[in-house]
């Protein structure tokens, strides 16, 4: 795959609060926001009385968390020689000089601490579980990018990715408003997360060429090219059995779900090796925009 330049840098610099707009990747949000609604939607159909300030506070926490993991992976890349000229992907701001390193690791800082205080009222909300989780999620947060082995590195990326940003998510967000059914929550965080993981591979299956030369192990390293596309019509078609399974289980709006269906399977054929780094880019948008569908049809069917 040659290098896709046009795409991955920008020539002329932005300013101002666009610089850190770019920096936060904002297309990966509704990773985080997805799963607190459709936990908390699961809880109010199981009964629960909403608590909007409860909600508020669980999707800023969310996305606090997700911002700073984007702006310390976009620092430790850039500092550990990861992200080079030639990358493919998306702008990162270090690598491409608009921000100073010691300003993003601050930025990054800044976000995970503002999680961690609006945590507290969290755990006086949620008790002990929301301090484990959230503590957990704090941790894993940093560790995707920092320490002597991070997650990034590694196979386990995808791992991580369904269980903080599916498993962990909707089942804290459904503790949080009162729900009731740990089986129930556990297969909506599935149904989000999966496709979440799918837009980790797709990256990775990117920028397999630059990490394989920077000694990364990722899951799309391990797997080629043959294990990854077939990894990835895992991750993609895997939510719709999870989702009939849910219908079968007292949520019969769960068919909803199978909305989505024709859009998963125009992703499929796209994920392959020939691909340029800017097809591979807009597989990666239109992934993540496959989990935000799938959260959003599930929330609407369990609810109603």
């Amino acid at each position: 795959m040659k290098p896709d330049r046009s795409f991955g840098l920008l020539t002329q610099p932005v300013q101002g609060w666009l610089v850190w707009w770019t920096a936060i990747r904002p297309r990966t949000l509704s990773i985080a926001a997805t799963p607190v609604v459709l936990g908390s939607a699961l809880a109010w159909s199981e009964g629960a009385q909403p608590s909007w300030m409860v909600l508020l506070a669980t999707l800023a926490c969310a996305l606090l968390i997700q911002v700073g993991t984007n702006l310390h992976n976009d620092v430790a890349d850039f500092e550990r020689g990861t992200d080079r000229a030639d990358r493919v992907g998306p702008l990162r701001v270090t690598a491409a000089g608009w921000v100073q390193p010691g300003q993003v690791r601050s930025a990054a800082r800044f976000s995970f601490g503002l999680a961690l205080l609006l945590g507290l009222y969290l755990v006086v909300q949620g008790g002990w579980p929301i301090l484990v989780a959230g503590l957990a999620s704090l941790l894993a947060g940093w560790s995707y990018s920092g320490g002597l082995r991070p997650i990034s590195h590694t196979a386990w990326g995808e791992v991580f990715v369904l269980v903080f940003f599916g498993l962990v998510a909707v089942t804290g967000s459904h503790w949080l408003q009162g729900g009731e059914g740990i089986v129930d929550a556990m297969l909506c965080g599935a149904v989000v997360g999966l496709p979440a993981a799918a837009v980790l591979l797709v990256n990775n299956f990117r920028d397999l060429e630059n990490d394989m030369r920077s000694g990364r192990r990722t899951l799309a390293a391990c797997l080629g090219d043959a294990g990854s596309q077939r990894a990835y019509a895992a991750m993609v078609l895997a939510p719709f059995v999870l989702a009939a399974g849910l219908g079968l289980h007292g949520h019969p709006g769960a068919v909803l779900a199978a909305l989505a269906i024709p859009s998963a399977a125009k992703l499929l054929p796209r994920l392959r090796r020939n691909a340029s780094g800017a097809q591979l880019n807009m597989l990666l948008g239109a992934t993540a925009r496959l989990g935000l569908m799938l959260g959003v049809l599930l929330s609407v069917g369990v609810f109603l």
